[in-house]
């Protein structure tokens, strides 16, 4: 079963999709609160300082990015990824459009996540994993 590129293609999507939600939970908004972060939380109007409401989100990212690495058998967990990805991409879209065209953009790093979670999926389906 290890030798099946199914499987492999699986695992890699997997570990690649989990290390985007982990590093993006830890880094930016736990252990260095990026501006960029603190921009977006204040635009959003829903009155809660980003020092409090994005720290949460990065436990919530690093929590979601174990469950798609350690909870195989549940493909809910990746369609709840590919949902925050979407709508996270979407809400910049609509409230801060200017991010779209920097460098290391959410357009780049979303829609690639998206990408893998189609992989996790089609190749779960496709073999017994």
């Amino acid at each position: 079963m290890k030798n099946n590129p199914l499987f492999q293609v699986n695992m890699v999507s997997r570990a690649l999709l989990g290390f985007l939600f982990i590093y993006h939970g830890l880094v930016p908004k736990i252990l260095w609160l990026s501006t960029d972060e603190i921009h977006l939380v204040d635009i959003s109007g829903i009155g809660i300082s980003a020092t409090f409401i994005s720290p949460l989100a990065g436990i919530l990212e690093i929590l979601l990015g174990c469950a798609i690495i350690f909870l195989r058998k549940l493909d809910i967990v990746i369609y709840a990824a590919a949902g925050a990805l979407l709508g996270l991409l979407a809400y910049v879209v609509v409230m801060s459009p200017s991010y779209l065209v920097d460098a290391f953009n959410p357009v780049t790093t979303n829609i690639l996540g998206m990408g893998l979670c189609y992989l996790i999926l089609l190749t779960q389906k496709h073999e017994h994993i």
